[in-house]
């Protein structure tokens, strides 16, 4: 209740509609039914969040294999629920959804095989991306057996509790990946899903969009015209747009001029996109655990 009352109800990340709402909202919100919910995991390798409930219904962000959901209500293909890791509310395909054993390990690599047996010479079941959450069984060899099913390359993955010292490092792992609106896995990736992955594989937990970033992250530094005296990890805000600092002269971010992750010097960077639509820099800010 805390979450939401201190979000003043944003439609993204307030479980309420006008039929039903969670049940911590009653008396709060008017909808014809409350409802607690019930708790599922991804178990697809990700899944997309939408607006509505539609195959071609925008897509406002992905979710990961064994993120935990709470679904209020299932209907028709679609299951409307929040995101338990980031608040987020939507409409994600019901099947991508389902009973999971509570995640052990999390993927490292920037992608990994799910092989039927514990040998690389056997075609894969599929993939996983950087930072789904899997239940592992047992160390077979070379080889982590999932409790749903199917091996992992050991090496790929790593306790849930371990975490990278330098999520700067791991947005360089992104480099080139391609820019997708909403996306936040290691095939595409929007400027905040970028930050969110990296950040999330350092174990900071940080909102989705790039507004509720920048109200929640870090220390807000005052910097410059001449943007002096920044270092690597700092994050640079714009309205609609945002990146981590490589170091003291360079950006990384998401963006739809490469269309890709990339990293450039930020002057250049500042002075393009100020000249386009989202203006000039309207905060920067220091995460304390990367300042000490």
């Amino acid at each position: 209740m805390n979450r939401i009352a201190a979000l003043q109800f944003d439609k993204r990340l307030t479980p309420a509609r006008p039929d039903l709402a969670d049940e911590r909202l009653r008396g709060r919100v008017a909808a014809g039914r409350y409802s607690a919910g019930r708790m599922l995991r991804v178990i697809a390798p990700s899944a997309p969040l939408r607006r509505e409930p539609r195959p071609d219904a925008p897509l406002d962000t992905e979710v990961l294999m064994g993120d935990a959901v709470t679904v209020y209500a299932d209907d028709e293909g679609w299951a409307w629920g929040q995101i338990q890791c980031d608040g987020y509310v939507g409409y994600l395909p019901s099947e991508a959804l389902g009973e999971a054993p509570e995640p052990t390990h999390r993927v490292t690599a920037l992608r990994t095989f799910v092989y039927p047996g514990p040998q690389l010479k056997v075609p894969p079941m599929g993939f996983i991306g950087l930072g789904a959450a899997v239940a592992v069984d047992n160390i077979d060899g070379n080889y982590a057996r999932l409790a749903s099913g199917g091996f992992i390359f050991a090496a790929h993955l790593a306790p849930l509790e371990a975490h990278d010292p330098d999520f700067v490092g791991v947005a360089e792992r992104l480099l080139g990946t391609p820019y997708l609106w909403g996306g936040k896995t290691s095939l595409g990736l929007d400027c905040s899903g970028l930050i969110q992955l990296s950040l999330a594989a350092a174990g900071i937990l940080a909102p989705r969009d790039t507004d509720l970033q920048q109200a929640a992250l870090g220390e807000r530094l005052e910097i410059g015209p001449d943007l002096a005296g920044l270092r690597r990890g700092d994050l640079i805000f714009w309205k609609g747009h945002m990146g981590a600092m490589l170091d003291g002269e360079r950006l990384i971010h998401a963006n739809a001029h490469h269309m890709a992750v990339a990293i450039e010097p930020l002057r250049e960077a500042e002075a393009r996109i100020q000249a386009k639509e989202f203006g000039p820099i309207v905060a920067i800010k220091r995460l304390p655990a990367l300042g000490a």
